[in-house]
């Protein structure tokens, strides 16, 4: 039987993106389930009848449901998209990225640490991570005082945006544009960053924070 060859010139099929497109809707649906369910409920049945695929699939992609879960409940990849903006931008930045999230995925980058206490011993690990990954980071690359407490302060600035927009489904904040969202919250966001908001001259004669950078 003679084997099929990529006539030259023409691409070949796309096997790695549709895995890849496999791999990330098994992701999301992991995602969607951990949020709403103790992690020890899951089945790896469920998480494949969300995502359309079928339980040995899972399992040649991930290898078994610790290996899955482990990767769902890592924020890395979140993180790396969330803080990918220069530091006097961020605020900003990070606003419209949790409400771009929730409208494209369905899914806010962060939201995930709220169901920690659905997991028990893996929601420590979601605690963890989440402190790792996310808030540590950030404060990493904050200056001054406090970058810490200013890195949580911030972070939980918008896990309220997300609550709001995806858990109370606030009407008035579904209905405006993401950059309007950005433009109205980023600046209380940005002023624990640096002590400003982004593009401003500094803070106004009222405000009690301290600019700790000249960003």
């Amino acid at each position: 039987m003679r084997t099929m060859t990529t006539p030259p010139g023409q691409a070949p099929a796309p096997a790695r993106r549709d895995a890849e497109a496999t791999k990330a809707a098994i992701l999301k649906a992991a995602r969607h389930l951990l949020a709403r369910h103790a992690h020890a409920d899951i089945t790896l049945r469920a998480v494949a009848e969300r995502a359309g695929v079928s339980p040995p699939l899972i399992l040649k992609y991930f290898g078994n449901k610790d290996t899955l879960f482990a990767r769902v409940m890592s924020f890395d990849t979140d993180a790396d998209a969330l803080l990918d903006a220069p530091l006097d931008a961020l605020g900003r930045h990070m606003v419209r990225h949790v409400v771009s999230s929730q409208r494209e995925r369905g899914a806010d980058p962060l939201l995930r640490i709220a169901f920690a206490p659905l997991h028990g011993d893996h929601g420590d690990v979601l605690r963890a991570n989440f402190r790792a990954q996310v808030t540590e980071r950030l404060a990493a690359r904050l200056t001054g005082p406090d970058a810490g407490l200013r890195a949580e302060l911030a972070v939980a600035a918008l896990i309220g945006l997300g609550v709001m927009y995806g858990i109370a489904r606030g009407p008035y904040l579904r209905e405006t544009d993401a950059d309007a969202l950005a433009d109205r919250y980023g600046p209380a966001v940005q002023a624990q960053l640096t002590g400003k908001a982004a593009g401003s001259a500094g803070p106004r004669p009222d405000d009690r924070l301290t600019p700790w950078t000249n960003a």
